[in-house]
């Protein structure tokens, strides 16, 4: 019988084998017993999916669900954490105990699996910048393996685990390291101009809620508007092309890297051509930010799939800037 995929865009797409399991054992027993029928994906709470068809193959889901103290001492604390387990319930775990590292990363989508493979960030912090070790099942031999942070080979929204040689391995586990220190990372300029407005202490807590605030007046929830957060990465271009597209483009804005290149907003490109508000069908763009497709009630994953291709097309025809998405498409 076929199975639903959950997935944040509130498509009604199945796939031919739905496999959950709840531990690394439960996983490889059913890989030496034959149950995974090729070709798999293994999903989180599939926030970053967008599905213009149904699976034909298996769809696995980690159900591994813990948060386990590995190692501590008086400046920072080690946690072992199941691939299953929600982001943002380790975010709010971790800021109600006072450990600083994750709370701008309040309230994104997904599970702490996902959010690996990902490299999620947002208002100046990355998963990557706590991230300690990896660690997964191979699918095709049952065999555990473990990556450090470094072998992860995290970059911006990418790391190893999203090369196509990599999509055999299921990750089962996410070993953090925290600080104690408490001191908020305020290196985003908005996130600190809205606690600056408050009269609250500046705390681990506020900074959450700041984030939450931020991200809930820019970001429609997926259980009233389908929706996978940013659709598309900000792109990073050489700086002699972000200078001249400056001089043509005042307003543009740019963000010098380290490396030499220049990275750009998608958002304010994509509101530039025109699209904020925009839909075609049930397909839109959200309103209050240009970098969310948006499902308002009876669009296919084709048709969003369709309208991306159209700003792609529009971007890189004004600006000769050529869009990623973000979302992975199936």
């Amino acid at each position: 019988m076929k199975h639903q995929i959950p997935n944040t865009f509130g498509i009604q797409v199945y796939a031919n084998q739905w496999l959950s399991y709840h531990s690394v054992e439960e996983l490889q027993l059913f890989i030496s017993e034959g149950q995974l029928k090729a070709p798999w994906l293994h999903i989180g709470a599939g926030s970053n999916l967008l599905f213009t068809k149904d699976y034909e193959g298996t769809v696995l889901h980690s159900e591994i669900r813990y948060i386990h103290r590995k190692e501590e001492d008086d400046r920072q604390v080690m946690l072992a954490v199941g691939a299953g387990v929600c982001w943002d319930e380790l975010v709010e775990y971790a800021v109600n105990h006072g450990w600083q590292g994750i709370e701008n990363l309040s309230l994104i989508p997904g599970e702490v699996g996902s959010a690996a493979v990902q490299n999620i960030g947002a208002y100046g912090a990355e998963v990557a910048d706590v991230i300690y070790s990896v660690h997964g099942v191979d699918l095709y031999t049952g065999q555990v393996q473990s990556w450090s942070r470094e072998e992860c080979n995290y970059s911006y929204r990418h790391s190893l685990f999203k090369q196509p040689g990599m999509k055999h391995f299921a990750l089962t586990e996410v070993v953090i390291r925290l600080s104690k220190s408490g001191i908020p990372n305020l290196s985003y300029r908005g996130l600190a101009e809205q606690l600056a407005r408050s009269s609250s202490p500046c705390t681990l807590l506020t900074v959450r809620q700041a984030v939450i605030d931020l991200r809930r007046s820019k970001l429609p929830d997926p259980a009233e508007l389908g929706n996978a957060g940013s659709f598309f990465t900000n792109p990073f271009v050489p700086s002699a092309q972000a200078e001249a597209l400056k001089l043509r483009y005042p307003l543009l804005p740019v963000y010098p890297t380290a490396d030499g290149r220049v990275k750009l907003s998608a958002g304010w490109l994509i509101e530039q051509c025109g699209w904020k508000e925009r839909s075609m069908g049930d397909a839109a763009v959200y309103e209050k930010q240009a970098l969310v497709l948006i499902n308002r009630g009876h669009a296919t994953g084709a048709d969003i799939y369709h309208l991306s291709e159209e700003i792609i097309r529009s971007v890189e025809e004004r600006y000769g800037v050529h869009l990623v998405r973000e979302v992975n498409v199936f």
